[in-house]
């Protein structure tokens, strides 16, 4: 009796044990996701995304959003530093009259960080500095207000106007921090934010001779697009057999593709009548659309479909194509 009831005892204090812990995840979970929530209505959630964060950190959402905030800032400046003085021209007199360096002298992009003056950088980096210990370091993030130092351009009486304008600030910003990426990205490569990649030599984007710009499927805005540089061989002869052989190879595809996606569509409105296999009692009106009908189908079945495949590739590859590519003289 007494070890009965110590066994008792003893599935009850692990039973206990156990609805203990389940109640103590389904709380974590239960505050967690109130905590995300919380962020959901936040400056810059946005369809279709919504709140993208499954941290659920105040702390460190605050602090994110002041370096986002930050950073989106600065893109925006630099997006426009590259832009304006193209339209707008550069300023007048000199930069560095000391180092005789007019503005004019200044080329636009990553080519004026060599032009300009020890000098001129120590202030760019002092006047940086100043800005960012100004106010004291993080006091926008303590105040609860990140992005805030006191100094006001997108603002409205009107909340929800107020509201909007930051919101489009954020999504700017965002916009600014990929596009001053990609003008860094190109300047590099073409000597201009948007340089002609002729400029290049290496790029992989122009493929070697010969020129395959005349031929079908030449479409803008892409041109001859071979971004991993497939057809550039140093022999011509080389190049030419390859770009022919993934030529008739997309044709393929292509095709097989087509006549699949008609093959998803039609059944959803017309079917053969009568039996797929009258051997197995299988008919055509019992065959699922897609790929629930691949083990619906008997296996004498698959292998008529294989060798008719087959019969068709063995042909074409005896078939040697010079003109019309992927031309098999079917019509």
């Amino acid at each position: 009796a007494s070890a009965g009831a110590a066994s008792t005892a003893g599935a009850a204090v692990c039973t206990a044990a156990l609805l203990v812990s389940q109640g103590r995840k389904a709380g974590a979970s239960k505050t967690a996701a109130i905590a995300l929530r919380a962020f959901e209505q936040e400056l810059g959630v946005q369809a279709p995304v919504g709140y993208w964060d499954r941290d659920g950190d105040v702390e460190a959402f605050q602090r994110r959003r002041s370096v986002e905030l930050k950073h989106g800032r600065i893109a925006m400046l630099a997006t426009m530093g590259y832009i304006t003085p193209e339209i707008a021209g550069k300023f007048p007199g000199y930069l560095s009259p000391s180092a005789g360096l007019k503005f004019a002298d200044v080329p636009n992009g990553l080519a004026a960080i060599s032009k300009v003056p020890a000098g001129g950088w120590t202030q760019i980096l002092l006047y940086m500095s100043w800005c960012e210990v100004s106010r004291g370091a993080g006091s926008d993030i303590a105040s609860g207000r990140p992005g805030d130092f006191g100094w006001y351009v997108l603002t409205s009486a009107d909340p929800e106007q107020k509201k909007k304008k930051l919101s489009a600030e954020l999504a700017n910003g965002r916009l600014a921090m990929m596009a001053i990426i990609g003008m860094f990205y190109q300047d590099g490569l073409t000597g201009s934010a948007w340089g002609d990649w002729a400029n290049y030599a290496d790029s992989p984007l122009r493929a070697a001779a010969p020129d395959f710009s005349g031929e079908l499927g030449v479409t803008p805005p892409l041109g001859f697009f071979d971004p991993l540089g497939l057809s550039k061989f140093d022999d011509p002869e080389v190049a030419a057999q390859q770009f022919k052989r993934r030529r008739i190879i997309e044709i393929q595809h292509g095709r097989v593709a087509m006549l699949a996606c008609l093959g998803y569509i039609v059944p959803e409105y017309f079917r053969f009548p009568g039996y797929c296999s009258p051997s197995e009692n299988v008919a055509f009106a019992d065959i699922p659309n897609g790929l629930k009908a691949a083990p619906m189908v008997p296996l004498i079945g698959w292998a008529q479909i294989v060798a008719f495949v087959g019969t068709i590739e063995i042909l074409n590859l005896q078939q040697i194509q010079s003109d019309v590519l992927g031309d098999y003289g079917y019509g």
